[in-house]
């Protein structure tokens, strides 16, 4: 393989527990978002737009529909015979297979992927964040100050510092110390999880790091022993959007702020588009008696109901009678007539049966996950089946092809859980 001055290897095997019942069968770079893309296509988008045209994707945890979808990388210009996009899942190594087991260890067991390119500079990357950013410049800044690493930071309030992972730096942004979520901050630069290192340091680091930790993560362990080295490590601070949607409400959330009229993540943006893999090539239908207010269609869609402030994924059918609010429908969703369904997420293949009413009734934490499921969002599964005439409250969470025999007297209170496949997640 030719030279590349920098490859990027994008970390994509997470499982994202705290997003409940989304991946109970999907990874979460894989979800949907916005309508028509995945996760995993903003940072792929990225990588395009900054001229990154090397990318080894890391898979682990259901990686099937991850894979399909980037394929061999030809929506994001990423199918080329000297570089582009490469799939790399745990594999035999020896006479045995190996999990990737840390953020650092699932890079360290693809060395060899990187060796073929002998790039000067190794760019780190998660697949489940929401954000635009141009790595060139990154990558300039990194040059400028000598750096052997570089870290993308994010200004956040310092009374949510605790919850990251925090940079101290000197007046030159120098990097001087490292704290995992600590008790009482000393600064507000959250790290992103966005790295830039020289790949000789980089590799040393993960040589000698392997010894010590068969969990290598850059967080716990590859900063650190870089600080302890005296690596010269800087803070690069980002301006601009960033999301982690790792919750249940921080991904509705997120949705929910594309329907503004003047969104501050702009979808739509000439100079910096977001590409994605769609198989949906037929236009929108809005129907006689069809109404949509302050949302957001995907191609394919058959709307002969009411539609406001929602996100409505391609292929989506909303029947006559039908009024969706605050709401997330994801792929091929299909709704009968007369139904009701406010503030709910309805996975990709979800089927609701005439006269539904969905998000109804009091806030009531859920009685298995309450710390998942607690701000009034009901979340029903990929595939899952709701037959006609049923009352779901709030909180919910149903899984599978259900029955009316499954609803007590045709209710499903706020709060409960109806799993028909499967164990809860």
């Amino acid at each position: 393989m030719a030279k590349k001055e920098m490859i990027s290897m994008l970390l994509a095997g997470g499982q994202g527990s705290r997003l409940g019942i989304l991946t109970k069968d999907l990874a979460k770079p894989a979800i949907m978002f916005g309508g028509k893309y995945r996760i995993i296509d903003f940072t792929l988008s990225n990588c395009i737009n900054s001229g990154v045209d090397t990318v080894g994707v890391l898979t682990q945890y259901q990686p099937l529909r991850l894979n399909q979808h980037i394929g061999i990388g030809i929506p994001w210009d990423l199918d080329r015979n000297n570089g582009g996009v490469t799939i790399l899942s745990p594999h035999v190594k020896g006479e045995q297979g190996e999990w990737y087991s840390g953020t650092a260890n699932a890079v360290y067991q693809n060395i060899h992927f990187i060796e073929e390119y002998n790039p000067d500079y190794v760019l780190i990357l998660s697949g489940d964040h929401i954000y635009k950013m141009d790595y060139g410049k990154m990558l300039d800044f990194h040059k400028k100050t000598q750096s052997q690493g570089t870290i993308a930071v994010l200004e956040v309030p310092i009374e949510e510092a605790n919850r990251f992972g925090i940079m101290n730096t000197d007046e030159e942004d120098r990097i001087i110390a490292f704290e995992e979520k600590p008790e009482n901050p000393k600064s507000n630069l959250a790290s992103m999880g966005i790295y830039i290192f020289n790949w000789d340091v980089l590799k040393k680091a993960l040589y000698e790091d392997q010894k010590l930790h068969d969990n290598s993560d850059f967080g716990k362990h590859i900063i650190p022993y870089l600080l302890e080295k005296k690596v010269h490590l800087s803070a690069y601070r980002f301006q601009g959007y960033w999301k982690d949607v790792g919750t249940i409400q921080s991904y509705w959330e997120a949705n929910m702020e594309l329907t503004d009229i003047v969104p501050e993540f702009n979808l739509h943006e000439e100079f910096w588009k977001i590409y994605t893999y769609s198989q949906y090539q037929s236009p929108q239908y809005i129907g006689e008696e069809g109404e949509v207010q302050s949302s957001i269609l995907a191609e394919g869609c058959e709307i002969y109901g009411k539609v406001y402030h929602s996100v409505i994924g391609p292929g989506v059918i909303v029947g006559q009678g039908t009024v969706i609010r605050d709401s997330i429908l994801l792929g091929n969703v299909g709704i009968s007539e007369n139904c009701v369904i406010e503030k709910c997420i309805l996975a990709e293949e979800v089927k609701i049966g005439s006269g539904v009413h969905m998000g109804m009734g009091d806030c009531i934490p859920n009685q298995f996950q309450p710390e998942l499921y607690y701000t009034g969002i009901t979340v029903v599964g990929d595939e899952s089946k709701i037959p006609d005439r049923v009352r779901i409250g709030k909180n919910c969470v149903i899984d599978g092809i259900t029955q009316l025999s499954d609803y007590s007297q045709g209710i499903l209170y706020s709060g409960q859980t109806l799993m028909m496949k499967g164990s809860l997640v």
